[in-house]
């Protein structure tokens, strides 16, 4: 893998198609005649540490996800084709008002595909936080500990070597340190990414062509197939109905354009792990909006808001690592917002660029020049999750006076450091981005405030588990990869001891 993003077009190097054909309606018939132990519907993080662990156990799992199942030689190569084939909605899915830009990842592997592979644990603030409003006691450090330390061990993480940071990293330590701010270096989950070579992180939000990111495809998924798991991609579960004897779940196979095959699979379990609009929007599909009141409610997003910096020389920040530090105020985390440096691919910059024709072009033509930081919002106000009549989700979500009192205090911090460290002009981001994804079918002890219960059962049911971010009772303002796969092994545990 080399830096495909070249000054004089932004190649991007790379594969051109997928990894594997459609599940052939043969195949998917003959495991539709079958019953396993554990139907996973969702293979992202969440669910294929979940298939790695309970595979591991003995216990006889298969996993449907909607999404398709790439490999290094073969994840989308142009950044317009990543956007349509690695997400929903072609890209990006918005709320109701038009406020915010969800993206929301559809691809074996999820959203460790597409991000950064941060990896942190949520410190004291957010899991009392979590506690206080589930009412769930393991939500603390001595609890999460040993937990952390698997999901840890299950990958590789290193601190992002300073040698190789790029210039819009060099911008954000100098204007930290003009400012007085305290900042660190990420911890991100990788392995020989090789940047010596010339590698290009930015490519890594279409998938990592040399396998050094730690995305659960890769670290999770090969442990699992070796222990029996079975994956059919391009099925995307429409509906599920617990019985007595198991649960059966209704899927729909088959290519983005044309035909579907329409099967039903059955399990003893399932698992949900598609997030927090796929699950929420499977469940209310489902009919289960009547016995759980708090479906598809305190949905959170972190708002985010890039904002750029326009300098009189090259700071090329999509060149080698794209990230190396992120803001470590305790004044930002009081205040409900941090700081990262970030950027994206030129037709992503084009869109979050405010502004039309020459005003516009003036901005892009200078795309070698430009620095950019994130100001990403501790979100208070939830949203809510429906479905249309159609079955597809409907996304209400604003923020609110507080949250846009957290973003403008960040957008201040950012002003900061551009002026500090010599921006010529500074566009502020006026559109934002929802990412990791939150909520919908809340952790806690009150089933009429709650959907899960302590034990990752949905309340009321005896066969339906969930351990995703969906169950986040509210945001926690750090980036959720890691904690999501400790849960996942938390609840592992539990579902392994049951179906013994």
């Amino acid at each position: 893998m080399t830096n495909g993003y070249t000054t004089n077009g932004f190649t991007q190097a790379g594969g051109t198609g997928p990894a594997s054909r459609p599940p052939s309606a043969a195949q998917a018939k003959d495991l539709a005649r079958d019953h396993f132990d554990v139907i996973i519907v969702g293979a992202g993080t969440s669910g294929l540490n979940v298939a790695r662990e309970l595979s591991n156990a003995g216990l006889r799992c298969l996993g449907l996800e909607a999404g398709t199942r790439y490999d290094r030689k073969s994840y989308p190569a142009r950044e317009v084709d990543s956007s349509s084939q690695l997400f929903w909605g072609g890209g990006v899915e918005l709320t109701t008002n038009v406020s915010l830009a969800l993206l929301r990842p559809k691809v074996v592997g999820g959203g460790s595909i597409v991000n950064q592979a941060l990896m942190d644990r949520f410190d004291d603030v957010a899991l009392e936080d979590f506690r206080r409003t589930s009412g769930v006691d393991f939500f603390n450090t001595d609890d999460l500990h040993a937990y952390y330390e698997r999901a840890e061990t299950c990958i590789n993480i290193e601190e992002v070597p300073e040698d190789h940071r790029n210039g819009n990293a060099a911008l954000f330590a100098e204007g930290f340190e003009a400012n007085g701010y305290e900042y660190k270096r990420l911890r991100r989950g990788e392995q020989d990414c090789r940047f010596e070579e010339g590698n290009c992180c930015i490519e890594c939000l279409s998938g990592c062509r040399i396998d050094s990111k730690q995305s659960s495809a890769i670290t999770a998924l090969p442990t699992a197939e070796e222990h029996g798991f079975e994956l059919l991609d391009r099925t995307e579960v429409r509906t599920i109905e617990e019985r007595s004897d198991g649960v059966a779940v209704h899927a729909q196979i088959g290519p983005v354009q044309g035909p579907k095959v329409e099967l039903t699979f059955r399990a003893s379990r399932v698992v949900l792990a598609s997030g927090a609009i796929g699950n929420s929007a499977l469940m209310l599909r489902s009919g289960f909006g009547a016995q759980l009141p708090a479906l598809g409610t305190n949905f959170y997003c972190h708002p985010q808001y890039m904002n750029i910096g326009v300098y009189n020389h090259k700071i090329r920040a999509w060149d080698g690592p794209l990230q190396n530090y992120k803001s470590n105020d305790p004044g930002f985390r009081r205040q409900g917002f941090k700081l990262e440096n970030v950027f994206a691919g030129p037709a992503s910059i084009a869109l979050l660029v405010p502004g039309y024709g020459a005003q516009h072009s003036e901005v892009m033509t200078d795309f070698e020049n430009l620095g950019c930081i994130e100001v990403c919002v501790r979100d208070t106000n939830p949203g809510r999750i429906s479905v249309n009549r159609h079955g597809d989700p409907v996304i209400k979500k604003k923020l609110n006076r507080e949250d846009a009192r957290r973003r403008a205090a960040g957008m201040t911090a950012i002003r900061n450091i551009f002026n500090a460290t010599g921006a010529q002009r500074i566009v502020e981001g006026e559109f934002g981005i929802g990412l990791h994804l939150m909520g919908g079918l809340g952790i806690g002890i009150d089933r009429n405030r709650s959907v899960v219960n302590p034990d990752f059962r949905i309340h009321g049911s005896q066969r339906i588990y969930a351990a995703d971010s969906s169950i986040f009772p509210n945001a926690p303002g750090i980036n959720p990869a890691l904690t999501i796969s400790a849960l996942s092994h938390k609840a592992s545990d539990i579902i392994a001891s049951e179906a013994r």
